[in-house]
């Protein structure tokens, strides 16, 4: 309209050109086609053949089979042999073209998710660098929890869980989860069915059970960018390096959510510690305990006072010797418990295969530092020496240690000292003797014939230290000698 109007004023193609900043022969076309009607200025010509025309209907129709999913590499060869001769940009420019066509027909039409409050908790797996991260989000106050596992067993699954909902002060109605392996006892016309032990849990805690469509990420993107949002902010490469700590990294982690928890959600504007508070009158109630998440195992407790599970040994009290003991290991513990009576009776920590956790109190004392053999007379000799007391004992561990020959005939001479010195004389001697090592019947009597009147060395005691009194002191002048006396004159 520019150039027709440019032209009606200046009556002239160059002139028009010149206003407009075109040539002479674009204002002659545009004026002639509007006198002829076509006021858009545009020729009109036939659409141009392609040289992929030929197999576009092959490729609509692999497109519309495969769901719009396969590519356009997979598809060249086919339409190679339908008669194609292009190139590969040409073609990949077809292929791309019918899969927006088929898009913009094949549409899903999401809507976006409406929560109510209390209704639903979605939870979700995520790992890296072999750690596993459990995530879990109350949909309408966008509440975040978030803790750490070695792994993803369905008892550690339910027990953070089961944490979670402590955390929460409550319970939703549903839990709406992915198609975890540990908690899926079979799938049904695409339906999950529960595994029994999630069905106990969650008819305990009083919630329905719920999974998502299979290879549906986005209904449950929620957690699934909570799960993202762990990995990038909380899981830091750097803290990976090695073995990780799980009770620290709960620690932090529990530092985390009550960070995020207490900051501005974008998506609610509001804060979703707050909007929990308000929340949480609509959740249901707590139960009074946890259920039993593990399964127990039996053991019998051997002559040791010991039981044993994942080939390391545990000790019980002596008194459940012989018994059937139930046997819990939940958290790094093992726990053992009285069936009859429920009673917990002892509590250890897991230990690697091959080792033993024992505890002094299950045996009514403590360990000796060494091991204890106990002398058993079997002689009337023997019975008349050990009968002297504790310091026979020590006699005797001695002289066997030093090895002393015939040490039975020893014995029987110095018990036969008791008649002729007295059992106070004897047994002193026989201390003396044990003190200097020596371990011979005559020995002892040369300690008994020397009397009262041997030396009794004792340790060298502390060192005696002395205050000296202080007497007056003079200066070293008082000491010299006078210079007229040192050249002969009269002193």
């Amino acid at each position: 309209m520019d150039v027709i109007a440019a032209y009606q004023q200046v009556g002239t193609y160059r002139g028009a050109a010149a206003m407009c900043g075109t040539t002479h022969k674009t204002v002659k076309r545009i004026i002639e086609a509007a006198q002829q009607g076509e006021m858009s200025g545009q020729r009109r010509s036939a659409p141009r053949r392609r040289n992929y025309d030929s197999v576009a209907a092959l490729v609509a129709d692999k497109i519309e089979a495969t769901k719009g999913r396969i590519s356009a590499k997979r598809l060249l060869p086919a339409a190679r042999a339908a008669g194609y001769d292009g190139s590969p940009r040409n073609f990949r420019r077809l292929v791309a073209e019918a899969k927006d066509s088929w898009r913009r027909g094949h549409h899903r039409g999401r809507r976006p998710g409406v929560w109510s409050p209390g209704d639903t908790l979605l939870i979700d797996w995520g790992v890296q660098d072999g750690l596993h991260v459990f995530c879990a989000v109350l949909a309408w106050s966008r509440w975040r929890f978030v803790r750490f596992a070695a792994d993803e067993k369905a008892t550690t699954t339910l027990a953070l869980l089961a944490e979670c909902f402590e955390a929460l002060g409550g319970v939703p109605k549903v839990v709406l989860a992915d198609r975890m392996g540990c908690l899926k006892g079979g799938t049904v016309a695409d339906v999950v069915v529960p595994t029994a032990d999630y069905v106990r849990f969650a008819a305990h805690y009083g919630f329905r059970p719920d999974f998502c469509q299979a290879a549906d990420p986005q209904s449950k993107g929620m957690v699934e960018h909570l799960v993202g949002f762990a990995k990038r902010d909380l899981l830091i490469p750097a803290q990976l390096d090695g073995p990780v700590d799980l009770a620290t990294a709960n620690t932090a982690a529990k530092s985390w959510c009550a960070e995020v928890n207490g900051l501005q959600h974008s998506e609610i504007c509001a804060i979703p510690t707050a909007r929990l508070e308000s929340e949480r009158s609509l959740l249901t109630a707590l139960p009074s305990l946890r259920p039993r998440l593990d399964r127990a195992t039996f053991r019998k407790v051997d002559r040791l006072s010991c039981v044993r599970i994942g080939s390391a040994r545990y000790s019980v009290p002596n008194r459940l010797i012989g018994q059937q003991v139930e046997l819990l290991t939940t958290d790094g513990r093992v726990r053992v418990v009285e069936p009859l009576t429920g009673e917990l009776v002892a509590d250890h920590a897991l230990v690697a295969p091959g080792e033993t956790s024992i505890l002094d109190e299950h045996y009514g004392s403590s360990r000796p530092d060494k091991p204890r053999r106990a002398a058993r007379p079997k002689t009337a000799a023997e019975k008349q020496f050990l009968a002297l007391g504790p310091v026979a004992h020590a006699f005797l561990t001695g002289a066997a240690a030093a090895g002393v020959n015939k040490l039975a005939t020893e014995l029987a001479d110095i018990a036969s000292l008791e008649r002729s010195h007295g059992r106070e004389q004897l047994l002193v001697a026989l201390e003396r003797a044990v003190a200097f090592g020596r371990w011979r019947a005559a020995d002892v009597r040369s300690i008994l014939a020397a009397g009262t009147g041997v030396a009794a060395p004792q340790p060298a005691g502390q060192a005696l230290v002395l205050t000296l009194p202080r007497v007056p002191t003079r200066s070293l002048a008082d000491y010299a000698v006078d210079r007229a006396t040192d050249q002969g004159g009269p002193s």
